[in-house]
């Protein structure tokens, strides 16, 4: 493929920024690097080889990253909360993508790539699991999403000629999934942590200590006891922040307008505090000896 001279500009222009956020020897210019575009999640793996620092890399959905207007996720501000002259925070959470599309789509292997011994991964998927394998019905909002799994834990399969990469294909469970990032990210010397998805506005009053019935929440919980893996149940820890709140008031003040979610900027910041409070409940987990003190961060 041949391309022209604007477009050589734009994409030299992307590669340029991506050079910039991973300068040598400098954990993070600013307190996170947004893969906020497919395109400069493709190119912008230019992590210095000859690094010394750790990185903390982000898996997601839209939960984690949303530039949207009026819209967070809370892998977009995370990294305000670490000291990034000894740490650089990568959010490479992507609206859209499952447990098992961020893998067949190439980003997971970008970050196994850039990724050394030392270096930590914070899994959320879920949202977007429980779509159709290969496209949604007729009449749905969202026809041509291939990109749900298997429910459940086990190690059945199902084959399809993806009708959107025309591709044939194999799909798993969102079990199998949640282990492959788990147990490649071991392999590569990193530390996983796998977090539950976080919890839809609720539509009843929130009892303290209260989990949404999810079965993506039971799952990714059920991994986590499997795989002994660092686990934060991030859908619990945020429901207790929501308890003393009518389900309106949450709707206001932590969701878009949209729909029950999404969240706002302030709802980022709430789910924040969840993986927060959770990393400093994990007393195996090194992680939380990267965070800024508590009175400095935000």
């Amino acid at each position: 493929m041949h391309l022209s001279l604007p477009c050589k500009c734009l994409l030299f222009a992307a590669v340029a920024c991506s050079l910039h956020a991973a300068e040598p020897g400098v954990p993070n210019n600013a307190a996170n690097l947004d893969a906020n575009r497919d395109v400069a999640s493709k190119a912008g793996f230019l992590t210095d080889p000859h690094r010394t620092f750790p990185i903390l890399f982000i898996v997601g959905d839209s939960t984690v990253h949303n530039p949207g207007r009026g819209e967070r996720g809370w892998g977009d501000i995370l990294g305000q909360n670490f000291d990034t002259n000894k740490i650089r925070v990568e959010n490479h959470a992507l609206g859209g993508r499952s447990s098992r599309t961020f893998i067949t789509q190439g980003y997971w292997d970008l970050i196994l790539a850039a990724a050394k011994p030392g270096d930590f991964v914070l899994i959320q998927m879920g949202h977007n699991d429980g779509g159709a394998l290969n496209a949604e019905p007729p009449g749905s909002k969202y026809p041509l999403r291939a990109r749900g799994s298997i429910r459940g834990l086990g190690e059945e399969t199902e084959e399809i000629d993806n009708v959107l990469t025309k591709q044939h294909e194999v799909v798993h469970t969102y079990g199998w999934y949640l282990r492959k990032y788990i147990n490649d990210a071991r392999a590569k010397g990193m530390t996983p942590i796998l977090c539950t998805p976080i919890p839809h506005c609720p539509k009843e009053p929130v009892p303290a200590g209260d989990v949404e019935k999810s079965p993506y929440v039971e799952m990714a919980t059920a991994v986590a006891q499997q795989e002994k893996v660092a686990f934060i149940n991030l859908n619990q820890l945020t429901l207790r922040r929501y308890a003393e709140l009518t389900p309106a008031e949450i709707k206001a003040k932590y969701f878009t307008p949209a729909d029950g979610t999404h969240t706002s900027p302030a709802g980022a910041e709430v789910n924040v505090q969840s993986v927060l409070e959770g990393l400093r409940q994990l007393p195996a987990c090194p992680l939380a000896s990267f965070l800024k003190p508590v009175a400095n961060a935000k």
